[in-house]
């Protein structure tokens, strides 16, 4: 198999405090180079992410700060001799940097967009942080957090050549499942988010309302001050990615839930939802299209809508139906939502637009003599 010579520009390796993405690369980029190939990690040295750092030195891949766009300049010989050359989405100048790197690389050009909702409402709005519509026909691929209809909609509209779901997933090494005491019956690991707070609402702090005998913890940072928490919500500023498995084995049941955005598009899961079911957690989770060819509801995964549905399954399920729900999980996460799944997928799509590429190259260089 050849092996491939990859550089990522992405939000964040090193630190995985108030985002998604450092766990996600870290668990797809591994695989990656568990498969043979050659990885760059490039992260923009900001003080949030520098002073939160829980991976220095990661030994599946080479990472390597830069100050500003001007400092990228250190980089181009690699970004031009690379063989693909992946930018992600929320990176700080992400526009200057898609458009740097498509003018420089010489290899594939993939944009990895982990809020694919998000940002194709942020597109709809004019607000183009990190993508404006005009990049998306020049990124030889443009691989999608979220599946379904929205791969129509980036080829169709936005004009991509090439968009390729490419979900989340997990280490299942780095989330076994943990023999724990329960100290909660129903716990969310998860950053502050506006349009997430009303399901959480919703789905867990109006069942501690309802039920004070029973335990609840809300594991995450920026939430605002002014939040009223019941005395049953037990709350955790930060949980670092080698306590997730602990955390979760100490819970009876997890909750997911999903942002706005996502839930509107469907067929966008999150990595907590494949982290949870990887450690055997049974998942209570809101209710969007497509979550049904991820896990089969009532099987593998339970959906509520109302606070009653929920203290429903708190109070009435027993130990061995909790537990049997847990295992079905993580016996479909390890046998279709691995990382090693997701970066066999990566590679494939690369060959194939390296291929592309290298067959409509002499029929560019004709014109452009």
């Amino acid at each position: 198999m050849t092996k491939l010579r990859v550089v990522v520009l992405g939000l964040s390796l090193s630190s995985s405090w108030g985002n998604g993405h450092a766990t996600t690369f870290r668990a797809l980029l591994r695989a990656f180079a568990a498969r043979g190939h050659d990885v760059l990690f490039l992260e923009r040295d900001v003080p949030w992410y520098a002073s939160h750092r829980d991976l220095q030195d990661p030994d599946f891949c080479r990472l390597e700060f830069y100050s500003n766009l001007k400092d990228l300049e250190r980089y181009r010989e690699t970004i031009k001799g690379a063989d693909a050359v992946i930018v992600g989405s929320y990176v700080p100048q992400g526009v200057d940097v898609g458009r740097y790197v498509q003018r420089v690389a010489n290899g594939v050009v993939a944009f990895y967009d982990i809020d694919t909702p998000v940002t194709l409402a942020k597109l709809e709005r004019g607000d183009y942080e990190y993508l404006t519509p005009n990049l998306i026909p020049h990124y030889d691929v443009y691989f999608s957090f979220t599946g379904g209809p929205t791969l129509n909609l980036l080829i169709e509209r936005y004009g991509s050549p090439a968009a390729r779901a490419l979900y989340c997933s997990v280490d299942p090494e780095a989330y076994p499942t943990r023999d724990r005491e329960k100290r909660w019956d129903l716990s969310y690991l998860g950053t502050y988010s506006p349009d997430r707070q009303p399901t959480l609402e919703r789905l867990l702090i109006e069942p501690a309302r309802k039920a004070p005998h029973l335990r609840f913890a809300v594991a995450g940072p920026q939430y605002p001050i002014g939040i009223e928490w019941p005395g049953n919500v037990e709350r955790i500023d930060h949980v670092p990615p080698n306590d997730h498995p602990a955390f979760y084995a100490r819970s009876r049941y997890t909750l997911n839930v999903t942002r706005a955005d996502m839930i509107r598009a469907g067929y966008s899961p999150s990595v907590r939802l494949f982290e949870a079911a990887a450690c055997g957690t049974p998942i209570i989770s809101d209710t969007w299209e497509g979550i049904e060819t991820l896990l089969e509801p009532d099987r593998e995964i339970l959906l509520a809508r109302t606070p009653d549905d929920v203290l429903r399954v708190l109070g009435t399920w027993s130990d061995d139906q909790r537990r049997a729900l847990g295992t079905r999980a993580r016996h479909r996460i390890l046998k279709q939502h691995t990382s090693a799944h997701r970066a066999a997928s990566m590679e494939q799509v690369l060959f194939e637009a390296i291929r592309h590429r290298r067959q409509e190259q002499p029929l560019a260089l004709a014109v452009e003599s």
